[in-house]
């Protein structure tokens, strides 16, 4: 199983990708991470990635074009879902997690982060997923629960 994170934050997996369970399968080769940073996909000279929300609003959100430029820069899987963590998403329940273990070689999660990500970034996801009904600092807590919950699902 190919995990793909896109966020904003790589260093935040250092420590729970190489501790425990999710340690022995990734040294294992039963799944592999790799960590996308939208920043490497921007062009101005500050890696600016962040912006007011297309069609106003309070707050900023993530840009789409450097959350496209890092999808699209990903090998794609023969099934391959793209997640988005988003408060409004569907709730992750275990069924989730069997499905995704069972069905998929390749997961893509978006981590968003400030106010989230610019709506035109849905055309992209093919499921947004939720913790709960409450808001975190960014998708990358939520993310790890997802590679956790899959990844001890496999054989």
């Amino acid at each position: 199983m190919r995990f793909d994170l896109i966020t904003l934050f790589p260093d935040f997996f250092s420590s729970p990708l190489s501790s425990g369970l999710l340690g022995k399968a990734l040294a294992k080769n039963i799944a592999q991470v790799y960590l996308t940073n939208p920043r490497d996909f921007t062009t101005d000279k500050h890696h600016k990635v962040d912006d007011e929300p297309y069609g106003g609003g309070v707050g900023m959100v993530i840009k789409p074009e450097p959350i496209f430029a890092a999808v699209e820069s990903l090998p794609l899987g023969n099934h391959r879902e793209v997640l988005l963590m988003t408060p409004q998403g569907e709730p992750l329940e275990q069924e989730l997690f069997k499905t995704w273990a069972r069905k998929y070689d390749q997961l893509a999660i978006i981590c968003g982060h400030y106010e989230g990500v610019d709506e035109r970034v849905l055309s992209l996801v093919t499921r947004e997923v939720s913790l709960g009904d409450f808001v975190l600092t960014g998708g990358e807590i939520p993310a790890l629960a997802i590679v956790n919950g899959v990844i001890r699902l496999l054989p």
